[in-house]
């Protein structure tokens, strides 16, 4: 066995000697030939210009991306410019919309200004007391104006006249206006249809009016939506001006008149001008 085992040992030794010699033989008959030369310049060359390359290719991704962050900044203020250009346009389209409309309205109190035949001054609501015992709306006109003590007040709407007060307080340059449906203020009033007179009263709400002292006797005669006028009489308020539609009609039986209540031809939460009438001075020209 031991012998078996020498002899294979020495086998492979010589095997791969053999192997060896073969290997160098070749190597140095390729060599002495020429056709195994190294160019180290060559290679040396290939390996500068593949690191070169990769260099390049990594500055030119870097620079791309400078650029393309400088791109985007450069964009989003734009963006940023572009989008504040477009608030500021809305904003001045809807300033030049609401201008319209204030205009269109003080142009309707003007237009019916300038055609009346008493002395009047247009003014502006500045302020409002929403107290419903007693209200007030203050106006930017005074005493300088030429605004007095217990002017009756007016307003066009929509193309319709009507009623919203009496001046009550008198500044220098604002004025204090008590409106038709304050507990205080009561007017003698007609239906206008019937022309019989009652008197009109507030009820403390800008919706809702009083109107009492018309006879039972009339009852058939009145409908819902007829038109209760100023009647004009003790100079307190001009004749025939809308103060409200008929929108209740209440019969008792212990009360010998109606009890009708009215809504407001004036819509109060809408009102903006106002036109104070100096009734003790019609327009030069015109009669009273």
């Amino acid at each position: 066995m031991e012998t078996k085992r020498r002899t294979r040992i020495q086998v492979s030794f010589s095997f791969f000697l053999f192997i060896f010699l073969m290997l160098l033989s070749g190597t140095v008959l390729a060599l002495s030939t020429g056709g195994f030369v190294v160019d180290f310049k060559q290679v040396g060359f290939s390996i500068f210009s593949g690191l070169q390359e990769g260099a390049s290719s990594i500055t030119n991704s870097a620079s791309n991306l400078a650029n393309a962050v400088r791109d985007l900044a450069r964009l989003k203020q734009e963006y940023d410019t572009l989008t504040a250009r477009l608030q500021d346009y809305e904003y001045l389209q809807r300033n030049n919309a609401e201008i319209r409309l204030e205009n269109e309205r003080l142009k309707e109190q003007l237009g019916f200004s300038s055609d009346f035949e008493y002395t009047n001054y247009p003014a502006m609501i500045i302020a409002r007391n929403p107290d419903t015992l007693y209200s007030a709306i203050t106006i930017n006109k005074g005493s300088r104006d030429g605004i007095k003590k217990n002017m009756p007040v007016i307003a066009v709407q929509n193309g319709v006249v009507g009623l919203v007060g009496k001046i009550v307080t008198v500044g220098r340059g604002a004025s204090m206006i008590m409106p038709v449906y304050d507990y205080q203020c009561n007017i003698s009033a007609r239906i206008k249809s019937t022309r019989d007179i009652g008197l009109v009263s507030g009820m403390g709400y800008d919706t809702l009016l009083s109107m009492k002292y018309i006879k039972k006797r009339v009852f058939n005669e009145l409908q819902y939506g007829d038109i209760v006028v100023t009647s004009g009489e003790n100079d307190n308020y001009l004749r025939d001006i809308p103060i409200g539609s008929i929108s209740k009609i209440t019969v008792v039986d212990y009360d010998s008149s109606l009890i009708i209540e009215l809504a407001p031809v004036i819509d109060f939460s809408r009102l903006e001008f106002v036109l104070a009438v100096d009734i003790k001075s019609p327009v030069e020209g015109e009669e009273e």
